[in-house]
């Protein structure tokens, strides 16, 4: 005999008031039934603030990690230097060439999220625009009133 089976089913277990999302066999309440805009409460864009935050990445997000990356290379430089042929300067070599490494890797991942940024608020602009265009193109018998 099966857990399912005889009545073993733990008590509450559907109807447990746990949240959909912790629920595997369920969809979540608000995406079920339309919503009278046409969408989810929680989808929002706002191109300018997108600009925004892809203006600070480029202008300060950027050149200061650029330049907190590049402060250690003169002190590491003197320091594998003097602790050359010995192991912590092989160490030091390996930290540096690994911190090097990073910074360029975040400097990409800014780079990239500038990217986005500015692409998702034009893309977004542009499909509101399309979408506007294609649905006045519809011919409607309303029009003629």
């Amino acid at each position: 005999m099966g857990l399912w089976q005889a009545g073993a089913e733990p008590d509450g277990w559907y109807d447990d008031g746990a949240p959909a999302a912790m629920r595997l066999n369920g969809i979540p309440e608000e995406d079920r039934a339309p919503r009278p805009q046409g969408g989810r409460p929680d989808l929002v864009s706002a191109p300018a603030q997108k600009r925004a935050a892809a203006n600070t990445i480029a202008t300060e997000l950027q050149p200061n990690t650029k330049k907190a990356g590049d402060r250690p290379d003169e002190s590491m430089t003197a320091a594998m230097s003097a602790f050359s042929g010995w192991a912590t300067g092989m160490g030091l070599k390996t930290v540096h060439t690994t911190w090097e490494s990073q910074v360029k890797t975040l400097l990409g991942r800014l780079d990239a999220e500038k990217g986005a940024l500015s692409s998702a608020a034009n893309i977004f602009v542009t499909t509101d625009i399309e979408r506007g265009n294609t649905l006045r193109g519809i011919p409607s018998n309303l029009d003629s009133y």
